[in-house]
């Protein structure tokens, strides 16, 4: 097996859907790799610097299901498209969902697909027509919703509760919509 710093992210990234991103570090990578620790640090800096690869692999992968998924759509469609975009992704990928929202340094958060992201949900917010600082102000809402609920929902704060949380899930969507129709001056 020839090891690439690509191959040696690849593991990380998987090993953080089934152990945690917390769960990722140079050894547990090398021990997933059958290689000895010291073997990778040809490839990576470190934990810490493994950690922010995945991260970047999240945001990215983020990014390129959020354009994809809302090519075509305004207003509602859109912001539930997207909505919809981040908990499927905390289902499918723990790991990467939480190393997605890891604090990065200006320079790589700047380089990174966090950008696009953020983009994407400004452009949803231009079908509510919002002007600045009211955009900047939706835009934290949102993402504070999004990634609240997930997270919580993640976690099972509302596995045993009724409503269910997919009843919950819509009814935020259309509060959202409602608030964003209706922006307070």
């Amino acid at each position: 097996m020839t090891l690439t710093p690509d191959r040696v992210v690849r593991a990380a990234v998987e090993l953080a859907d089934e152990v945690g991103f917390g769960g990722v570090t140079v050894s547990a990578v090398a021990r997933r790799l059958g290689v000895r620790t010291s073997t990778l640090y040809s490839h990576v800096r470190g934990s810490g610097d493994l950690r922010t690869r995945i991260a970047l692999v999240a945001l990215a992968e983020l990014a390129d299901r959020g354009e994809a998924a809302l090519a075509g759509r305004a207003g509602r469609d859109a912001l539930v498209a997207l909505a919809n975009v981040y908990r499927d992704y905390a289902r499918e990928h723990p790991g990467r969902y939480e190393a997605a929202r890891t604090r990065l340094d200006p320079e790589t958060a700047a380089a990174s697909a966090g950008p696009r992201n953020a983009e994407m949900t400004r452009a949803i917010l231009r079908g509510y027509d919002l002007s600045e600082p009211d955009q900047t102000h939706a835009v934290r809402l949102l993402g504070s919703v999004f990634h609240g609920f997930t997270s919580l929902e993640s976690a099972g704060a509302f596995a045993h509760s009724s409503p269910g949380s997919e009843e919950s899930w819509t009814r935020i969507h259309d509060a959202l919509d409602a608030l964003l129709r209706n922006w307070p001056t």
